[in-house]
Protein backbone atom coordinates (compact mmCIF):
# COMPACT_ATOMS: atom_id res chain seq x y z
CA UNK A 1 0.00 0.00 0.00
CA UNK A 2 1.27 3.45 -0.90
CA UNK A 3 2.00 5.87 1.94
CA UNK A 4 -0.16 8.98 1.99
CA UNK A 5 1.54 12.32 2.53
CA UNK A 6 0.80 15.99 2.05
CA UNK A 7 1.12 17.18 -1.52
CA UNK A 8 0.05 20.80 -1.02
CA UNK A 9 -1.30 23.12 1.68
CA UNK A 10 -2.90 26.51 1.35
CA UNK A 11 -3.99 29.02 3.98
CA UNK A 12 -7.75 29.64 3.83
CA UNK A 13 -8.64 31.83 6.82
CA UNK A 14 -8.09 32.11 10.57
CA UNK A 15 -6.29 28.85 11.47
CA UNK A 16 -7.66 26.72 8.64
CA UNK A 17 -5.52 25.15 5.93
CA UNK A 18 -6.74 23.45 2.78
CA UNK A 19 -4.58 20.34 2.55
CA UNK A 20 -4.28 18.13 -0.53
CA UNK A 21 -2.90 14.64 -0.03
CA UNK A 22 -0.98 12.52 -2.50
CA UNK A 23 -4.02 10.26 -3.02
CA UNK A 24 -6.12 13.25 -4.16
CA UNK A 25 -8.14 13.69 -0.96
CA UNK A 26 -8.60 17.35 0.05
CA UNK A 27 -9.43 18.44 3.61
CA UNK A 28 -10.03 21.71 5.43
CA UNK A 29 -8.09 21.36 8.67
CA UNK A 30 -8.74 23.76 11.54
CA UNK A 31 -5.82 24.13 13.96
CA UNK A 32 -7.49 26.73 16.23
CA UNK A 33 -8.49 24.35 19.04
CA UNK A 34 -4.94 23.04 19.27
CA UNK A 35 -3.31 26.48 19.19
CA UNK A 36 -5.63 27.98 21.79
CA UNK A 37 -5.82 25.02 24.17
CA UNK A 38 -4.45 25.72 27.66
CA UNK A 39 -2.45 22.48 27.43
CA UNK A 40 -0.57 23.52 24.27
CA UNK A 41 3.12 23.99 25.18
CA UNK A 42 4.03 27.65 25.61
CA UNK A 43 6.76 27.56 22.95
CA UNK A 44 4.08 26.68 20.36
CA UNK A 45 1.79 29.56 21.36
CA UNK A 46 3.78 31.79 18.97
CA UNK A 47 1.89 30.07 16.14
CA UNK A 48 -1.43 31.33 17.51
CA UNK A 49 -0.36 34.65 16.00
CA UNK A 50 -1.87 34.48 12.50
CA UNK A 51 1.25 35.88 10.83
CA UNK A 52 3.35 33.08 12.34
CA UNK A 53 0.68 30.48 11.57
CA UNK A 54 0.66 31.50 7.91
CA UNK A 55 4.40 30.91 7.71
CA UNK A 56 4.18 27.14 7.14
CA UNK A 57 5.67 25.01 4.40
CA UNK A 58 5.29 21.52 2.99
CA UNK A 59 8.50 19.52 3.38
CA UNK A 60 8.98 15.79 2.91
CA UNK A 61 5.22 15.26 2.72
CA UNK A 62 4.46 17.11 5.97
CA UNK A 63 3.07 20.52 6.89
CA UNK A 64 5.68 22.13 9.13
CA UNK A 65 6.29 25.39 10.93
CA UNK A 66 9.62 26.79 12.05
CA UNK A 67 13.13 26.35 10.75
CA UNK A 68 13.61 23.11 12.69
CA UNK A 69 10.05 21.82 12.31
CA UNK A 70 8.96 23.30 15.66
CA UNK A 71 5.38 22.34 14.88
CA UNK A 72 4.36 19.26 12.89
CA UNK A 73 1.30 17.03 13.05
CA UNK A 74 0.88 13.31 12.33
CA UNK A 75 -0.44 12.64 8.82
CA UNK A 76 -3.40 10.57 10.17
CA UNK A 77 -4.59 13.61 12.18
CA UNK A 78 -4.31 15.89 9.17
CA UNK A 79 -6.03 13.31 6.97
CA UNK A 80 -8.91 12.94 9.44
CA UNK A 81 -9.28 16.73 9.54
CA UNK A 82 -9.24 16.65 13.35
CA UNK A 83 -6.21 17.92 15.24
CA UNK A 84 -5.86 16.43 18.71
CA UNK A 85 -5.58 18.79 21.65
CA UNK A 86 -2.51 17.98 23.76
CA UNK A 87 -3.07 16.57 27.23
CA UNK A 88 -1.17 17.84 30.22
Amino acid sequence: MKTISVKEARFLHDYVLLITFTNGVVRNVDFSNFLHAPSTPSYLKAYSDEANFKNFKVENGNVVWGRDWDLIFPIPELYSGKICIPSK
